[in-house]
C-alpha cells in the first residue's frame, strides 16, 4: 500500500515540513495515553496541533492484525485506514485519514496514521454521564442521531464491530446532533442479515445504561424506520443481552 496524504492538508503539512513519513514518524511529541502493548508489538497516540488545525498521530511497530488475506499479519492501521476510506465512499460518518504511511525497518513492520481530531464533537460517554440532567429534547435528539447513524452504517452493509459509547461522537447543529464513528479497526461486512446487526447493536445498549427502555425503543424505531418491529427487536437485544451476562 502506497502512502496516502489528503489533498487539502498537503499545503499544510508541507509549510510545517511534515508532509513525509519520515518527519511524522521522527516528530517528539507526548502520549495521550499508554502505549497498548499487546499483539507483540506498541502502538501508541499522539497529538499534533499545526496551528488552528489539530490532528491525533498514531505510530506502531509488529503491531499486527492476522486474516486470510493476511495470514503473516499487517499492521492494525493499515487495516484501519482502509475501512476509514471505505467509509468515506459508502458515505458512513466517521474520523478523516490526513496521512497514511507503512514501513519495512530491519525486524520492524511500522505504520502510522494521522487523522483530524474531533475537537468540536463530543463522544457519547460524556453525554451519557449527565444523562438525567440533560432536557428531554436533546436527550431524544441524541438517541435519533444514534439511531440514524447505526441506520446508515448498517444500510451500507457494515458492522462496525465495537459500536460502544465510547466510539460515537456526537456535534450538536441548529437542528439536533449529527453522529459519527472512530476506531474502525475492527469493521467488516454484514454477513448474517439481522444477526449480525443485533451483535452490532447490543453492546452500545448494554453500555448506555443511563438510557431507560423508552427510550431505546426509540432509537430502534428510528434506526429501523418501522415502529411495527420494534418488539421484535427489543426481545432479540434483550435475548443477546442475558446470553452476554450471563457468561460473564
Amino acid at each position: 500500500m502506497s502512502d496516502f496524504i489528503a489533498t487539502g492538508d498537503r499545503a499544510l503539512l508541507d509549510r510545517h515540513g511534515l508532509a513525509g513519513y519520515d518527519a511524522l514518524w521522527a516528530l517528539d511529541l507526548p502520549a495521550v495515553d499508554e502505549p497498548n502493548v499487546e499483539r507483540g508489538g506498541w502502538s501508541s497516540v499522539y497529538r499534533l496541533d499545526l496551528g488552528e488545525a489539530a490532528f491525533y498521530l498514531k505510530r506502531q511497530s509488529n503491531h499486527l492484525t492476522r486474516s486470510l488475506r493476511h495470514p503473516f499479519g499487517e499492521p492494525t492501521f493499515a487495516r484501519e485506514f482502509r475501512n476509514i476510506q471505505r467509509y468515506r465512499q459508502l458515505g458512513i460518518p466517521a474520523l478523516e485519514a490526513v496521512y497514511f504511511g507503512a514501513r519495512q525497518v530491519r525486524d520492524e513492520r511500522r505504520a502510522l496514521l494521522l487523522t483530524r481530531a474531533l475537537d468540536d464533537w463530543r463522544e457519547l460517554d460524556g453525554f451519557l454521564a449527565g444523562w438525567q440532567a440533560l432536557e428531554p429534547a436533546r436527550r431524544q435528539a441524541i438517541l435519533r442521531a444514534c439511531g440514524l447513524l447505526a441506520r446508515r452504517l448498517h444500510a451500507a452493509g457494515q458492522m462496525h464491530g465495537c459500536f460502544y459509547p465510547k466510539h460515537i461522537f456526537l456535534r450538536e447543529t441548529e437542528s439536533g446532533f449529527e453522529a459519527c464513528l472512530i476506531d474502525l479497526e475492527k469493521t467488516r461486512p454484514l454477513l448474517f442479515g439481522w444477526r449480525d446487526r443485533v451483535k452490532d447493536l447490543e453492546p452500545l445498549l448494554r453500555r448506555a445504561m443511563a438510557w431507560s427502555e423508552d427510550e431505546v425503543r426509540y432509537l430502534l424505531g428510528v434506526y429501523l424506520g418501522d415502529g411495527t418491529q420494534v418488539d421484535t427487536w427489543w426481545r432479540r437485544l434483550s435475548r443477546r443481552r442475558q446470553h452476554k451476562e450471563a457468561r460473564l
